[in-house]
């Protein structure tokens, strides 16, 4: 790597990670990712192994791939309730795709629409989703809060957003951990804050899902001034 700092940010909405990106297994996260070279092409490898690069690619939720090292990466986060995925849903197709429309994205782009709700996603759903972000619920519960059936509600997330929503939690989950970390509580407290059984399911899951461990993170938030003092204006509301 070329020493590029680090920066990790937690916005209403999304989440936003720049700097040098090591060579990772592959994951799938619940959210839209956005991926763009800082300074020359992005790399990554698609579930089948096929390599897509390019200034900027974008990724759908819970689509499998596997991000090339890179000395710079600006990679966006952006989650599927809030109306910015709106702007990326036709831009998707299975898979890995090229997105050089999206080679200029900044974080003042994303940040007034990652806060407002998604205009295209069923209501009923966004309520669970919701409903997901402030505490765990199990589905009958989480469905009457909705005004649906079990039944219904998991093919609404399966239709809507691609994923069951046992994945969506997951992700609130470590949206609570992270929010733990960049607080500076210690992995084992951000675990806990996260509803995880202990640091190493924690970091199994955040690689998973994320592509990077809890330390890695840790290590950005302390390199950006553990965005109390840089972005803790920009904290997210759940």
């Amino acid at each position: 790597m070329d020493g590029t700092p680090a920066r990790f940010v937690i916005g209403d909405g999304y989440a936003l990670y720049e700097g040098p990106a090591a060579e990772g297994g592959v994951h799938r996260h619940a959210a839209f990712q956005v991926a763009i070279g800082m300074g020359g092409d992005v790399a990554m490898d698609d579930a089948s192994g096929t390599r897509h690069s390019g200034p900027a690619l974008l990724v759908p939720p819970m689509a499998g791939h596997r991000l090339h090292a890179a000395p710079a990466l600006r990679t966006f986060f952006i989650e599927p309730h809030c109306a910015f995925a709106d702007r990326l849903r036709p831009l998707c197709g299975a898979g890995v795709a090229p997105a050089p429309g999206l080679r200029g994205l900044r974080e003042d782009d994303v940040r007034a629409a990652g806060g407002r709700p998604s205009g295209e996603l069923d209501a009923r759903l966004l309520n669970a989703m919701r409903a997901l972000m402030d505490e765990p619920a199990p589905m009958p519960v989480l469905a009457a809060k909705a005004g649906l059936s079990p039944q219904r509600l998991r093919a609404l997330a399966r239709e809507q957003l691609g994923m069951p929503l046992a994945r969506w939690r997951v992700w609130c989950r470590l949206a609570r951990s992270a929010e733990a970390l960049r607080d500076g509580r210690t992995l084992s407290e951000a675990a806990l804050a996260g509803g995880f059984a202990d640091q190493a399911h924690f970091t199994r899951e955040m690689r998973r899902m994320m592509g990077l461990t809890p330390a890695e993170a840790v290590r950005a938030l302390r390199a950006s001034g553990a965005a109390r003092g840089v972005d803790g204006d920009r904290a997210v509301h759940r």
